[in-house]
């Protein structure tokens, strides 16, 4: 039985609305899902719609509309203890950050969407599609390795709820590493995936299993090697005609038109339509325009134009290279943190007095620390830090890099305080600090060496354009009979930025 058979309502406008949308025709399953919404009382049949209606907005490029309809999805599935809606949840807002240019918020996605996709226990048709989104969204954010993993595990799941191999062809994830390739110089490894894709097409169209959405893809394949010089046996101009009404297709259109313009010898020509029509970088890539510039200007006999657009299409492959790069360092940094977090179980008590998303003690074990401070006869400096700019966050980039920050937030606390301090998630973006036996001028050291540790974070990489920065402010307790409540009060009263 399909995932899709177990829901209690609208069964048959999901299906039809799933189909158009793997048919590439997003604007016609929008108005389906709607409606579905619009009606529907099952929490189950909601999320569901409420997922796909976010991979269609995205299918269509409505990026002004993404982080709207991911925070309905996301709430909904929360709502749906449900692993194989949470990964197609995760994958279609790896899409979607890829779509805002916001890679590190992406790779998180891109993780959670396998961890859950993994746990789901159905080898169903639904699932199958899971990996087959899965796969996409690796592909376009450039884990061309990933992106085959994924798709082969959907082939492998769609194998066994009856579905052909040829279902899940995902030629664009081919498309995507062969044009990598050729962005990073290695043009003949790119002519040699591109022919594989020629090839496959040719079995697809006599077995009659070609998906209409893939037909634009397969004719930029052909385009494309005409471009390079390399004839091909079928017709590229018929292929980009129809396959739907994504932003990739029209795209793929357009550049397909663009290679076969060189290909018949009008460079010139070429790149007017280069200029005259912008294109997403999210598509083939940001390099894609200038190395068919570079063609271009190559096949009119100007190549120093052309040796400069190549070496501005390499640098921005490079570019890309070395934000993975960044990204993966972040990611591991970020383990890293929280595995500093959780060093000393002990210290912390069991999971009722330990925040789950930093892992630092929460407020109930701060107020028992304290507690047992002051029944000892014991003073320290006690400090309020809180994130300034947070608010922003969730507001330009959501709730879940909001917890990003979070997290990072806590690592940055953790690795500055002393040998026997102690910090405590107290309450939203706000932490608590206790310096036992410490005084004002050992408050304000570990308050400097905080706002060095955050400064020096790249916060640009996690929350683009929105600067993040810390505000702290302290007060003593076990002096003057003063308790927790009162020198919080006091410490946030005298907050400033660190």
């Amino acid at each position: 039985m399909s995932w899709l058979d177990q829901l209690a309502e609208h069964v048959e406008d999901l299906r039809r609305a799933g189909h158009l949308q793997q048919n590439g025709q997003s604007a016609q399953a929008l108005p389906i899902l709607d409606a579905v919404l619009s009606s529907a009382s099952d929490p189950t049949t909601r999320a569901y719609a409420l997922v796909q209606r976010f991979g269609a907005l995205i299918n269509l490029g409505r990026v002004a509309e993404l982080a709207v309809a991911m925070a309905a999805a996301a709430e909904a599935v929360r709502e749906v203890p449900d692993p194989y809606l949470r990964g197609q949840m995760h994958a279609f807002a790896a899409l979607g950050a890829h779509l805002q240019s916001n890679l590190d918020r992406g790779v998180t996605h891109l993780v959670q969407a396998s961890r859950a996709l993994a746990a789901v226990p159905e080898r169903d048709s639904e699932t199958a599609w899971g990996w087959h989104d899965l796969a996409m969204a690796y592909s376009y954010l450039g884990f061309h390795g990933q992106a085959l993993i994924a798709i082969e595990q959907a082939r492998e799941v769609g194998a066994a709820a009856g579905l052909a191999s040829e279902v899940f062809a995902a030629p664009g994830i081919r498309l995507r590493n062969a044009v990598a390739l050729d962005h990073q110089g290695d043009t003949d490894g790119c002519l040699r995936v591109l022919r594989d894709i020629d090839a496959e097409l040719s079995r697809y169209v006599a077995t009659d299993q070609l998906r209409p959405g893939s037909r634009a893809v397969y004719g930029y394949a052909l385009a494309r090697r005409a471009a390079l010089g390399e004839p091909t046996g079928a017709d590229a101009a018929r292929w980009l005609t129809g396959g739907g009404d994504s932003v990739r297709t029209r795209d793929l259109r357009h550049l397909g038109a663009v290679c076969l313009t060189i290909a018949g010898g009008r460079p010139e020509r070429a790149l007017s339509m280069l200029q005259a029509v912008p294109v997403s970088a999210e598509v083939l890539g940001a390099p894609e325009p200038a190395r068919l510039r570079s063609i271009c200007h190559a096949s009119a006999g100007d190549h120093a134009a052309a040796h400069a657009a190549d070496r501005y299409a390499f640098r921005l492959a490079a570019l890309r290279i070395d934000q993975l790069r960044d990204g993966y360092l972040d990611g591991v940094a970020a383990r890293l943190d929280a595995q500093e977090t959780h060093r000393d179980p002990g210290r912390y008590g069991d999971e009722t007095l330990t925040d789950p998303l930093t892992g630092l003690p929460n407020r109930r074990q701060l107020e028992r620390y304290v507690d047992t401070l002051l029944s000892r006869g014991e003073r320290a400096a006690v400090g309020v830090c809180d994130v300034v700019g947070f608010t922003s966050v969730n507001m330009r980039h959501g709730r879940h890099c909001g917890d990003l920050v979070l997290q990072r937030i806590a690592g940055v606390l953790h690795r500055v305080m002393r040998r026997g301090d102690f910090v405590a998630r107290f309450a939203g973006d706000e932490f608590v600090l206790v310096l036992p036996g410490a005084g004002p001028h050992q408050a304000a050291e570990v308050s400097r060496r905080i706002g060095a540790a955050a400064t020096a974070e790249n916060w640009q990489a996690l929350v683009p354009g929105t600067p993040i920065g810390l505000a702290s402010g302290w007060s003593e307790i076990g002096s003057h009979g003063r308790g927790l409540s009162a020198a919080l009060a006091a410490a946030a009263a005298s907050r400033k930025p660190t």
